[in-house]
Protein backbone atom coordinates (compact mmCIF):
# COMPACT_ATOMS: atom_id res chain seq x y z
CA UNK A 1 0.00 0.00 0.00
CA UNK A 2 1.39 3.24 -0.89
CA UNK A 3 1.55 6.13 1.67
CA UNK A 4 -1.03 8.15 -0.39
CA UNK A 5 -3.21 5.52 -0.23
CA UNK A 6 -2.70 4.87 3.85
CA UNK A 7 -3.09 8.54 4.05
CA UNK A 8 -6.55 8.83 1.61
CA UNK A 9 -8.13 5.64 3.69
CA UNK A 10 -6.87 7.36 7.34
CA UNK A 11 -8.81 10.77 5.70
CA UNK A 12 -11.67 9.01 4.28
CA UNK A 13 -12.78 8.01 8.02
CA UNK A 14 -13.22 11.65 9.12
CA UNK A 15 -16.32 12.52 9.41
CA UNK A 16 -15.72 16.11 8.36
CA UNK A 17 -14.58 14.67 4.49
CA UNK A 18 -16.31 12.68 2.03
CA UNK A 19 -14.90 11.95 -1.31
CA UNK A 20 -15.34 13.77 -4.07
CA UNK A 21 -14.05 14.11 -7.84
CA UNK A 22 -11.45 16.76 -7.73
CA UNK A 23 -12.37 19.54 -9.54
CA UNK A 24 -8.60 19.95 -11.26
CA UNK A 25 -9.88 16.12 -12.54
CA UNK A 26 -6.41 14.79 -11.84
CA UNK A 27 -6.66 11.73 -9.04
CA UNK A 28 -9.04 11.93 -5.83
CA UNK A 29 -10.48 13.99 -3.63
CA UNK A 30 -11.69 14.77 0.10
CA UNK A 31 -13.88 17.61 0.64
CA UNK A 32 -15.73 19.63 3.43
CA UNK A 33 -18.87 20.71 3.62
CA UNK A 34 -17.33 23.85 2.68
CA UNK A 35 -14.54 23.46 0.44
CA UNK A 36 -12.83 21.30 -1.65
CA UNK A 37 -9.68 19.90 1.24
CA UNK A 38 -7.14 17.41 -0.46
CA UNK A 39 -5.98 16.21 -4.02
CA UNK A 40 -4.18 12.95 -4.13
CA UNK A 41 -2.52 13.09 -7.60
CA UNK A 42 0.06 11.09 -7.26
CA UNK A 43 1.61 7.91 -5.38
CA UNK A 44 3.70 10.94 -3.45
CA UNK A 45 2.35 13.87 -4.16
CA UNK A 46 -1.16 15.61 -2.54
CA UNK A 47 -2.10 19.25 -2.68
CA UNK A 48 -4.03 20.92 0.04
CA UNK A 49 -6.07 23.48 0.44
CA UNK A 50 -5.67 26.16 2.96
CA UNK A 51 -7.12 29.69 3.56
CA UNK A 52 -4.91 32.50 2.81
CA UNK A 53 -5.58 33.13 6.66
CA UNK A 54 -3.96 30.12 7.79
CA UNK A 55 -1.10 30.18 5.41
CA UNK A 56 -0.04 33.56 6.35
CA UNK A 57 -0.85 32.18 10.32
CA UNK A 58 2.12 29.01 9.72
CA UNK A 59 3.70 30.04 6.34
CA UNK A 60 7.06 29.67 8.66
CA UNK A 61 5.96 26.30 9.86
CA UNK A 62 5.16 25.50 6.19
CA UNK A 63 8.50 26.89 4.52
CA UNK A 64 10.56 25.19 7.17
CA UNK A 65 8.92 21.11 6.46
CA UNK A 66 10.99 19.80 3.99
CA UNK A 67 7.82 17.87 2.71
CA UNK A 68 6.09 21.16 1.95
CA UNK A 69 6.26 23.12 -0.96
CA UNK A 70 4.24 26.36 -1.09
CA UNK A 71 3.56 28.29 -4.75
CA UNK A 72 3.28 31.71 -4.09
CA UNK A 73 -0.11 33.36 -4.77
CA UNK A 74 -1.60 29.90 -4.46
CA UNK A 75 -4.38 28.87 -1.59
CA UNK A 76 -3.05 25.10 -2.19
CA UNK A 77 0.00 23.69 -0.34
CA UNK A 78 1.52 20.50 -1.92
CA UNK A 79 2.77 17.75 0.47
CA UNK A 80 5.13 15.29 -0.86
CA UNK A 81 4.75 11.58 0.98
CA UNK A 82 8.10 9.83 1.18
CA UNK A 83 7.67 8.47 4.80
CA UNK A 84 5.75 7.53 7.17
CA UNK A 85 5.76 10.84 9.25
CA UNK A 86 4.58 12.64 6.26
CA UNK A 87 1.57 10.97 6.73
CA UNK A 88 1.16 12.73 10.16
CA UNK A 89 2.35 15.85 8.76
CA UNK A 90 -0.53 15.67 6.70
CA UNK A 91 -3.10 14.66 8.96
CA UNK A 92 -2.09 17.35 11.03
CA UNK A 93 -2.56 20.17 8.11
CA UNK A 94 -5.98 18.25 6.97
CA UNK A 95 -6.99 19.13 10.36
CA UNK A 96 -5.58 22.87 10.43
CA UNK A 97 -7.20 23.30 7.22
CA UNK A 98 -10.64 21.78 8.28
CA UNK A 99 -10.43 23.90 11.44
CA UNK A 100 -9.57 27.24 9.15
CA UNK A 101 -12.62 26.76 6.46
CA UNK A 102 -14.51 26.56 9.67
CA UNK A 103 -13.66 29.10 11.86
CA UNK A 104 -11.47 31.54 9.66
CA UNK A 105 -13.13 31.91 6.85
CA UNK A 106 -12.07 34.84 4.53
CA UNK A 107 -14.98 36.12 1.83
CA UNK A 108 -13.84 35.31 -1.65
CA UNK A 109 -11.89 33.05 -0.18
CA UNK A 110 -12.56 29.69 -2.53
CA UNK A 111 -9.92 27.61 -3.71
CA UNK A 112 -7.70 29.14 -7.28
CA UNK A 113 -8.76 27.33 -10.35
CA UNK A 114 -6.40 25.50 -10.48
CA UNK A 115 -4.50 23.32 -7.25
CA UNK A 116 -0.21 23.73 -7.56
CA UNK A 117 -0.81 19.96 -9.72
CA UNK A 118 -2.32 22.21 -12.66
CA UNK A 119 -0.90 25.32 -11.74
CA UNK A 120 2.56 23.73 -12.21
CA UNK A 121 1.74 22.55 -15.53
CA UNK A 122 -0.60 25.59 -16.32
CA UNK A 123 1.99 28.03 -15.58
CA UNK A 124 5.26 28.92 -17.46
CA UNK A 125 8.37 27.81 -15.51
CA UNK A 126 10.62 30.47 -14.79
Amino acid sequence: MTLALRAMTQLASWPDLSEARPSCGTGRALCSAQSEIVHFHSDHDVDLHLTARAIHRFQDHLRGATAVRMVPGSRWVTIRLEVHTDIDLLLTLVSLALLAHQTWPVPGDSPSAYCNDRRSTALPAG
